[in-house]
């Protein structure tokens, strides 16, 4: 899967009336397209503006980045390669305290009141 990442253009600002069909037809001047996917809100299904373009080889994603800034249907894109993914490198920090507290002696404040409802018995108890 990692090669066939660095196989494919990221478009942005994509009408949300764009087919596959129609983008497929625009990028086809820059080589063999094996996949066009435009991604949708997975709650209401309503395309997000943004589309993946999966070419055969390197030489078709430089070509459509030259695309950059043309107009499809009335509207200028933004046309990318679509960075790949390295494991084991992440591009947003999530280690440390995320939230509003800060961290203090390797447990943050939330997670002491969390940890401290956890505790409590849960249901009725008799003494």
């Amino acid at each position: 899967m990692g090669l066939r990442e660095a196989l494919r253009a990221s478009v942005t600002g994509v009408d949300y009336g764009g087919t596959a069909e129609e983008l497929e037809s625009h990028f086809n001047s820059c080589g063999q397209i094996n996949r066009v996917t435009i991604l949708c809100d997975k709650f209401s299904g309503h395309p997000k503006g943004y589309a993946y373009i999966e070419f055969e080889d390197k030489s078709s994603v430089k070509a459509a980045v030259e695309l950059d800034e043309s107009l499809f249907r009335g509207r200028v894109i933004k046309v990318l390669p679509k960075r790949t993914n390295m494991p084991g490198i992440s591009t947003t920090d999530r280690g440390g305290s995320r939230g509003r507290f800060p961290s203090r002696g390797g447990l943050s404040q939330r997670a002491n009141v969390y940890g401290a409802l956890r505790a409590r018995p849960r249901g009725r108890v008799y003494r």
